[in-house]
């Protein structure tokens, strides 16, 4: 199951005040680096692209040999929308890859062990990602109107990393370019071409770095 891990990391940093949050120090490491090594501790997952602002690749280059990310393939220049980038990185990948792993690169407390049960789900469905159930009551509202509560048990927050065979990604991301889709979770390529994706259930520690706190979280995370 050779997979191929797109991490995507060119986002602007908006909620972070302009911080760019996958430089910042966390542990021995910077975000991102902490989030390849990850990857790299992963059997099955061959080699890994970042896609970043092209003003970050240098520093991402050294931080992957820094830090004996072994498996780093180089970088891809970011694109202006996420799924964009995303296109961007697969320009990078093996012509042998059989699977294609989506990531975050500020979701730098993924396990590998649960990236490994999202690449076995993968190969068996066809996609899947990673997710833990809700734990609060979700409310649908309109107009500042509660229109409807949907039952808990079959909600999830969906994580990343997603991961899909090759040939399903490519095409579903070849119908949403033929169709002028922009989506903001690979997910919705598949279901957009009406395949089922497969829910992995991982851990509340995946958190992704959005907001100042949110590093501080995932330190306190790390130490423990």
């Amino acid at each position: 199951m050779k997979t191929s891990v797109i991490i995507v990391c060119a986002g602007n940093s908006t909620r972070m005040g302009g911080v760019n949050k996958i430089l910042l120090p966390l542990g021995d490491k910077n975000v991102v680096g902490v989030t390849m090594t990850a990857f790299q501790q992963c059997e099955d997952v061959a080699e890994i692209i970042v896609v970043a602002r092209e003003d970050d690749i240098p520093v991402i280059c050294k931080s992957a040999e820094d830090y004996g990310i072994t498996k780093f393939a180089g970088c891809a220049k970011g694109g202006a929308t996420r799924q964009q980038s995303v296109i961007n990185g697969l320009d990078k990948i093996s012509k042998d890859t059989e699977l294609i792993a989506i990531h975050d690169g500020a979701r730098p407390l993924v396990k590998p062990e649960h990236i490994q049960m999202v690449i076995k789900d993968a190969y068996v469905f066809g996609g899947a990602t990673l997710g833990v159930p809700v734990k609060d009551t979700i409310k649908v509202v309109d107009g500042g109107l509660i229109t409807d509560t949907p039952p808990r048990s079959k909600l999830y927050i969906t994580q990343t990393p997603q991961i899909f065979k090759r040939k399903l990604y490519f095409e579903a991301v070849n119908f949403a370019v033929a169709h002028d889709f922009d989506f903001t979770d690979d997910c919705q390529l598949a279901e957009a071409m009406g395949h089922r994706v497969a829910m992995t259930t991982g851990d509340y520690t995946n958190i992704k770095i959005t907001t100042p706190e949110d590093i501080h979280i995932a330190e306190l995370l790390l130490n423990r």
